[in-house]
Order: C-alpha cells, then structure tokens, then sequence
C-alpha cells in the first residue's frame, strides 16, 4: 500500500474557460438531441419547459452545495472529501460510488449513442447480426463504431488532462454556435399553434405523471457541473471562483435545455414529432428548408457526445482515484501515471465497462439513463446533507464561496434530492424497470465487495489518516 500514501501530484493546469467547458460541455451531451421530442410528446411543449426548470432548480440548489464546498475543500474526489469529513467512511464509500455509476452510466451511453447518430449520417451501414436485446437486433459494425470510439476516448484521457481540456474547448463552442443558429432561427421562423398541446393530459398519470416523466431524466441530464469538484486538484483558479463557475454552468444548462425545448416545439407539430426519430435535427432541418441543416445538427450532436463522454472520463476516473487513494477501493486503482500524471488504471476499469455497453444495443441507452440518474440523486442527497452537517459542526470553515441562506438552502436541496430519488421507486410513473435495478444493484454489489476487500486490507485508521492529510494540505 505504499504507494498509495504518496503524495498526490496532480497538476493544476485548467483554466477559467476550460473549466466551464467542462462543465456545461458534461451537461449537454447527446441527450438533448435524443430525448428533446419525447420529453415534449411526454408533458406538451409547456410543460417539458417546466419539467427542465424545476429540474435545473433542483439542480441549482445542490450546485450551490457543491459550489461553498468545493471552494472550502478543492480537493480531488469532490463528493469523496466532504461526506466523508461529515458523514463518516461508509457514507462517503456511498456516495462518491454512486455518484461513479452516474459518471459510468453517461459514458457508456455515449458508447451506445455515437453508433446511433452515426446510422442517421450513412444510414444502413449497420451489417452483421450478432443477436436480439429487447426486441432489438445488435449489428456487428454498429457495436464496433461504439468500441472504437470508446477506445479513443480512453486513449485522450490516458495521456493527459491538457490534451482533453483542449478538445472539450473546441467542440464546446462548435456545439454553442450550432444551437445558437437553431434557437434564433426558431424564435423567426417558427410558429406557435406547433407548441400545442401546451400540456399532455393524457400521459400516464395525466398532468403531472407527464411532467414527472421528463423530470426523472433531469438528474442524467444535468450531471456534469460535479466534474468540477473531482478536478478540483487540477484547476488553476481562485477557490472563491470554482463555485462561481459552478453556478454558471449549470444555468447555462438549464437555459439550453430550454430554449432548444422551444426551438423543436416552435418548429414540429405534434404529428411531427411522433414521426421524428431524431427530433432537433429534423427542427433544424425546418429551420434552415434543407437536409443538411438535419445534418448540421447531428454533427453538433457528434460533438455533444464528445464533450459528454470526455468530461465523465475525467469525472469518474478522479472520483475512483479518491476512493482507492483513501482505501476504500483496491490500491492499484489509485496508480497515477509517472508521466501524464492521470489515473491510468481508473480510466482504464471505466474504458473497459463503456466499451461493453454497445454489445447490448440501443436499449442499453434506456436502462443507463434511469439506473445512472438514481445513482446521481443518491450523492446529490448525500452531499447536501454534509452542507448542512458542516455549516452546524464547523462553522468557521474557511469558505470562499459562502451561500447565503445556508439552511434553506441545504434543507430545500436535501427534500429536492429525496423528491427526485422518489422518482425511481416502485409506485412511481416512472419508476425503475427490473432491468434497471438489476443494474444499479450490480454496480452496488460490485463496489461493496470491494470496498469489503480494501477495508480489511488496509483498515478504518488508514483511510483516517489521509483523508487527514488531504483536508491539512
């Protein structure tokens, strides 16, 4: 284990912009291009926009948690270094591995959509009949586009966290620039009577079962401003301003779900929508009274899937870094490469999972959207419990980035995170399917054994003694 005890040498090199590019880049991947005409088929044009609303306000407000505590403890792990330094070890074992099913779960669903956007490019291209999921046939070339492409995103984060922040800047603002096309040409040339029904009365459970349908893929959705805390060490910016950056990213997220809710609304009506594989592209296909303004879209939806899948590699392979680094997950997981100075065998262990998630076919896309959010409201729930744990049990913690409010605040994030978890159980409208709990319950079961195995190896006193040294450094 003695390489474990190590200091740490990640290095600060992200900047202001690299930062919110991150962030807002992880929160608008491919889901928007996806799930963008069946949310609004869900609830009615109106009533998508409200779902995404009240969802990035829930959001907000545990961005605001994890804005003052990621300035307070810009440490490695995020999730990992605050509940543990209020809930104890097992709860923060809890929280950062679910938060990591959330981080796996959106990268392995970028592996199964990069093959599915690619079909709407060269359609046909998927050949050779490997077997049935669901109701789904699974093609050879198909799934080896999702492997390749999951072997690339492996290999970016291997050699360093300079070469993925350049590229998530990049296709960042190729993806803004795109949406900012499509939502002004919307707002000119768009018509009104498309956005009925306003509300869809008739969804399961009426009004609000079609609200509840959107808000349950809010979580999945919005995941990606806690990539910031796990990067923490690797940010080059005033604590005070990596919860400014925070805040920002994800309003900008709530705003860009939005208007591209109203953009698609403005420019397909009903009829359309149903008919619509793809949705955005198809608006934007209106927008522009050509195919290749369909196209345009998919591409920015090509590099929604780039900025998402980049961004969760970075998050997820930082938060299994704390883990083991702390000892509560085998040490080799906490191995830094002597050269790029990344998580070489995390980053590997998430490759290796998304790269299985194509064999499964598009329905894995589905089952890793639900299973993945409940893992995400879990550590959303735990880290706003450990605002409030800490704003009672340490008062005078130095916080650049101080929330005004701090008990309304941390209690309204705590009852959202309930609510949304609330969501996924049996008896909701959008409960979680067998298949989805047998996912979630395998990822648990996985990081229970072994966290089982790292605690009687290495023992409760030691993961006491470096988080110690984390919190003194």
């Amino acid at each position: 284990m003695q390489s474990t005890t190590k200091p740490r040498e990640l290095v600060r090199v992200l900047a202001r912009t690299d930062v919110l590019a991150l962030a807002f880049g992880a929160m608008i991947g491919w889901g928007w291009i996806v799930l963008t005409g069946g949310a609004i088929l869900d609830a009615g044009s109106l009533g998508a926009i409200i779902a995404f609303v009240i969802g990035g306000i829930a959001v907000l407000l545990v961005g605001l948690t994890y804005a003052e505590l990621a300035s307070a403890m810009p440490k490695v792990g995020g999730e990992h270094v605050y509940s543990y330094r209020a809930l104890g070890h097992f709860a923060s074992f809890i929280c950062t591995w679910s938060i990591v099913l959330g981080y796996v779960s959106v990268v392995s669903f970028e592996a199964v959509a990069l093959p599915t956007v690619v079909e709407q490019l060269f359609p046909g291209y998927d050949v050779g009949h490997l077997w049935t999921v669901a109701g789904w046939d699974v093609k050879a070339s198909w799934v080896a586009v999702g492997v390749i492409g999951s072997l690339i995103m492996m290999a970016i984060n291997y050699v360093g966290i300079t070469t993925a922040a350049l590229i998530q800047k990049l296709v960042t603002g190729l993806i803004l620039v795109v949406g900012v096309l499509f939502i002004t040409g919307a707002l000119f040339t768009g018509e009104v009577a498309n956005m009925t029904p306003l509300f869809n009365h008739e969804s399961s459970g009426g009004f609000a079962g079609g609200i509840m349908a959107v808000l349950v893929m809010v979580p999945f959705l919005f995941v990606g401003f806690d990539v910031i805390p796990q990067a923490a060490e690797e940010i080059d910016l005033p604590f005070r301003d990596i919860g400014k950056v925070l805040i920002a990213s994800v309003l900008m997220a709530v705003a860009w779900y939005a208007l591209i809710v109203l953009g698609t609304s403005l420019m397909l009506d009903h009829d359309a929508l149903q008919g619509s594989s793809l949705s955005v592209p198809d608006a934007m296909g209106a927008v522009m009274g050509s195919v290749w303004g369909s196209k345009l879209m998919v591409l920015a939806g090509i590099a929604g899937i780039i900025t998402s899948w980049n961004a969760f590699y970075i998050g997820g392979s930082r938060a299994i870094y704390a883990l083991a680094h702390s000892g509560m997950l085998p040490a080799f997981l906490g191995k830094l490469h002597p050269k790029y100075k990344t998580p070489t065998n995390a980053i590997i262990m998430i490759g290796l999972l998304s790269t299985i998630a194509p064999f499964m076919g598009r329905p894995a896309m589905v089952w890793l959207v639900d299973a993945g959010g409940l893992g995400i409201v879990i550590a959303y729930l735990f880290v706003a419990l450990s605002f409030l744990v800490l704003r009672k049990r340490e008062p005078d913690m130095d916080r650049p980035f101080k929330v005004g409010n701090g008990r309304v605040v941390g209690a309204l994030a705590v009852a959202l995170s309930l609510g949304m978890a609330c969501l996924y159980l049996p008896g909701s409208p959008s409960a979680l399917t067998g298949i989805e709990w047998g996912v979630f319950g395998g990822w648990m079961v996985l990081g229970l054994a072994m966290y089982l195995f790292a605690l009687n190896r290495y023992g409760r006193a030691f993961s006491d003694r470096v988080m110690q040294n984390v919190y003194d450094r």
